[in-house]
C-alpha cells in the first residue's frame, strides 16, 4: 500500500511538473547577430538564408505566405468530398464538383476559348456609344468589369444603410504610377503587359502585327484613363472619397454615360450613388466621344481576354501566367490541385469554409482569443487615459469608441447560402460564371439597406485579420489563429507576442489616420478638438518620415504616407500587447524559457509572425501597390520606437537600431 501511494505521488508530481514546462520551444536564433543591429535577422536569418521559395510561389513563410499550406489543407478537403457520395444542391456537391470541374482539363482544353465566343461577338455588334455603354453594363452583372467600377457597401456617413459606390477602373497595369514613370523596372512591366495583351489576342486567331497594333490601342486607352486616377496615397483621403451625388445629378455632369439606362441594365435601383473619384469618371464621359468605337471594342475585347483567360485552356491561361510572374517573380504555375482549390475559395468560398471549420477550428480557440481581445482592450484604454497630448474631452470620445468595438472570431454566426448556384462537375467555365452571377446579386441586395452586422467578408480559412472602421469591428478568420500567430500550447509571451500584436494593431486601425476619421457608430464624423487632431496628425507625419527611410531593394524605399495606417499600428499593437501580456503571470516573472526571458519571448513571437523571404520582383510591385511595409521594417520598425525592447535585449547607442528616447514615436 505504501509503495502504491510512492508510485501514485511520483506520477502526480510528474503530470504537475509536465504541466508547469509545458510550452513551445524557441529554436533558430541567430546568435552571431545583435538583436539591436538588426532584431528581424537576428530571429529569422538562419531560417531566411535556407529557406527556398518553390518555383509556385512568390514568396515563402507566415502571414498570407501561410495561405499556401492552408491551401493544401482545403484542397485535402476537396481531394476527399469530391471522390464522396454527396446530396445534391448540398455544400459538399457544390465544392466537390465545382473542384471535379476543374480538374477536368481533357474538356477544358478541348472547349479552347469558345466559351467566351458569344462574348466577343456581342462586342463585336457593338455600333455605337450606346451599345458599348449597354454591354458594359450587362457585363457587370457577371463581374466582368470594364470601364466601370461598381460595387455597394456602407455609406460612411450614414453607416447603417448600404449604398452603391462607384470607383476608378480601367487599366491593367497595378497602379497608375506604372503609365508614367521610365525606369527600368517599370519599363520591364510595361513591355510584358502589352506582349500578354497581343499574345492574347493571336490566340483568338488575330496577325501578329494586328494583335502588337491592338495591345497599343488598349494601353494608350488606359493611360488616359490613369491620367485621371488618384495614386495609392491619394487614395487613402477618407474624406476626398465621399461623393454621394444624385442619380440625376450623375446625369447632368456625365451625359455621354447616361447612368439611367446604365443602372436599368445593371439591375441598380437606386436614387444615389458615392462616386469616389468623380475625375476617373469626367474623363471616361470625354473619352467616350473622343475614342473611336472601333478602338473601344479592341478594349472590351483585351478586358474580356484578360478576366477569363486564367480559366479558359491552357495557351490562354499559361499566356497569363507569363505575365503574372513578371509582377510575381513565382517561376512555375501551381499544381492543378491547388489552382483549383484558389478558385473554389475564390467563387463560393463560405461553402468550402465549413467544411474546413467542422475539421481544423477547435472552439476552445474561440474561447482563448474573446479573453486576449478582452485585455488588449483594456490596455488600449489604459494607454489612452495615460496620453499627455490628449485633451479629456477627446479621450472621452475615444473610449466611447473603444467600448462599442465588435470582434468577429474564427467563422460567422451565419453562413452565406449559395442556393442559387448552378455547379455541374463537366462545366467549369459555367460553374465559375454561375457563381460570379451569383456574387453580383448578393451584393446588389444589399443596396440601400440595412447593414447586416453579421456579414463576414472574408473567408474563415483566410490567413488575415481586418478593421471594418464603418461598423468599428475586428475581424480574425479561423485561419490566422494558428501558429505562429495563436497556439493552445504555447505560453503567453508566444501568444501575446503573435496575435496578440495582430489584436492591438487591428484595434488601432480605428485610431490611426483614416481611423480616426470615424466615430462610435462608424460614421465619417469629426470627434476631435482642433488641437488634438493637429498633434495627431503630427505624431502620424512622424510615422511618415521614418518609414521613408527604410530601404527594401537597392533604391527601393518604404512608401511612408501610403503604409502610414499600418505602421501606426503596428506601432502602437506592438506596445497594445505588451502591456496586456505584463498582466499575466508570465509577464509579471522573470523565469526564462530556453534562456530567454518573458519579454524576450514576447518579442521573438513578434518576429517570427513576420518570418517572410519573398522574390524581389514580387518586392518591387509590394512596395508600390501594398499598404502594408516589408516583413522586416513590420518588425524592426515599431521596436526601434519601443523603450521595452531595449531594455529586453540591452539595445545601446551605437547599435544599428538604436535611437534616442526623444525620437522613440509614440502615437497612442
Amino acid at each position: 500500500m505504501k509503495k502504491l501511494f510512492y508510485s501514485l505521488l511520483l506520477l502526480v508530481l510528474l503530470a504537475a511538473c509536465t504541466t508547469e514546462t509545458k510550452h513551445v520551444v524557441v529554436t533558430g536564433i541567430d546568435a552571431t547577430k545583435k538583436p539591436g543591429d538588426d532584431f528581424f535577422m537576428y530571429v529569422n536569418g538562419i531560417w531566411y538564408d535556407s529557406a527556398k521559395i518553390p518555383g509556385t510561389q512568390s514568396g515563402v513563410g507566415s502571414y498570407s505566405f501561410l495561405n499556401y499550406p492552408q491551401r493544401i489543407r482545403l484542397q485535402a478537403i476537396l481531394d476527399s468530398v469530391s471522390k464522396a457520395s454527396t446530396t445534391p444542391g448540398s455544400i459538399e456537391q457544390k465544392v466537390g464538383d465545382f473542384y471535379l470541374s476543374g480538374m477536368d482539363t481533357a474538356t477544358i482544353e478541348s472547349r479552347g476559348y469558345d466559351p467566351i465566343k458569344p462574348t466577343l461577338e456581342q462586342i463585336d455588334a457593338i455600333a455605337n456609344v450606346a451599345s458599348l455603354l449597354k454591354f458594359v453594363a450587362e457585363q457587370e452583372t457577371t463581374m466582368n468589369s470594364s470601364i466601370l467600377a461598381f460595387r455597394v457597401g456602407p455609406d460612411v456617413k450614414k453607416s447603417s444603410i448600404n449604398i452603391g459606390q462607384l470607383s476608378q477602373t480601367g487599366t491593367g497595369l497595378p497602379e497608375k504610377g506604372y503609365y508614367f514613370k521610365d525606369d527600368a523596372q517599370t519599363v520591364k512591366v510595361q513591355d510584358a503587359y502589352k506582349k500578354y495583351v497581343a499574345a492574347l489576342f493571336e490566340l483568338t486567331g488575330v496577325d501578329a502585327a494586328t494583335a502588337t497594333k491592338n495591345a497599343d490601342i488598349v494601353y494608350k486607352i488606359e493611360k488616359q484613363l490613369a491620367e485621371s486616377h488618384k495614386t495609392n496615397i491619394e487614395r487613402r483621403n477618407v474624406q476626398a472619397n465621399y461623393n454621394k451625388l444624385a442619380v440625376a445629378d450623375m446625369v447632368k455632369r456625365q451625359p455621354n454615360l447616361n447612368w439611367t439606362t446604365v443602372f436599368d441594365d445593371m439591375g441598380v435601383k437606386t436614387d444615389s450613388i458615392n462616386m469616389q473619384q468623380p475625375a476617373y469618371y469626367d474623363q471616361l464621359n470625354t473619352m467616350l466621344k473622343s475614342v473611336s468605337i472601333n478602338d473601344w471594342k479592341v478594349y472590351l475585347k483585351a478586358k474580356t481576354l484578360n478576366r477569363y483567360a486564367s480559366i479558359l485552356s491552357k495557351p490562354f491561361s499559361n499566356t497569363a501566367f507569363e505575365y503574372a510572374k513578371v509582377l510575381s517573380g513565382q517561376a512555375v504555375r501551381k499544381p492543378r490541385g491547388e489552382e483549383m482549390t484558389e478558385a473554389v475559395d475564390r467563387s463560393i468560398g463560405h461553402a468550402l469554409a465549413q467544411l474546413y471549420v467542422k475539421k481544423y477550428f477547435p472552439e476552445e480557440a474561440k474561447q482563448r482569443m474573446m479573453v486576449l481581445v478582452d485585455n488588449l482592450k483594456k490596455s488600449f484604454e489604459a494607454r489612452v487615459n495615460k496620453l499627455e497630448w490628449m485633451s479629456d474631452s477627446t479621450k472621452a470620445k475615444a473610449l466611447e469608441k473603444l467600448g462599442t468595438f465588435r470582434e468577429k472570431i474564427g467563422y460567422p454566426e451565419k453562413w452565406r447560402d449559395y442556393s442559387n448556384v448552378s455547379v455541374n462537375k463537366d462545366t467549369y467555365f459555367e460553374n465559375w460564371l454561375s457563381a460570379s452571377k451569383n456574387e453580383y446579386l448578393y451584393m446588389l441586395a444589399k443596396i440601400d439597406k440595412p447593414i447586416d452586422k453579421t456579414e463576414w467578408r472574408t473567408t474563415p480559412p483566410t490567413v488575415t485579420a481586418s478593421n471594418n472602421p464603418s461598423q468599428n469591428e475586428i475581424n480574425f478568420p479561423a485561419g490566422i489563429l494558428q501558429p505562429p500567430y495563436f497556439d493552445l500550447n504555447a505560453d503567453d509571451a508566444l501568444n501575446y507576442g503573435g496575435i496578440g500584436m495582430v489584436i492591438g494593431h487591428e484595434i488601432t486601425h480605428s485610431f490611426d489616420d483614416q481611423g480616426a476619421q470615424f466615430d462610435k457608430d462608424g460614421n465619417v464624423k469629426n470627434w476631435w478638438t482642433k488641437d488634438d487632431y493637429e498633434q495627431f496628425k503630427a505624431k502620424t507625419q512622424q510615422v511618415i518620415d521614418q518609414y521613408n527611410q527604410f530601404t527594401v531593394l537597392d533604391s527601393v524605399h518604404v512608401k511612408g504616407a501610403l503604409t502610414v495606417g499600418e505602421n501606426t499600428a503596428d506601432i502602437a499593437g506592438i506596445a497594445i500587447a505588451y502591456d496586456a501580456f505584463k498582466l499575466t503571470e508570465q509577464g509579471k516573472s522573470g523565469e526564462k524559457l530556453d534562456g530567454f526571458t518573458p519579454d524576450q519571448r514576447f518579442f521573438i513571437s513578434i518576429a517570427r509572425i513576420w518570418r517572410v523571404k519573398t522574390t524581389d520582383e514580387f518586392m518591387r510591385n509590394y512596395v508600390n501597390t501594398n499598404p502594408h511595409s516589408p516583413a522586416k521594417w513590420r518588425v524592426n520598425g515599431p521596436l526601434m520606437n519601443f523603450t521595452p525592447f531595449y531594455n529586453a535585449f540591452d539595445v545601446k547607442e551605437g547599435d544599428k537600431m538604436y535611437k534616442p528616447e526623444s525620437e522613440r514615436i509614440v502615437v497612442w
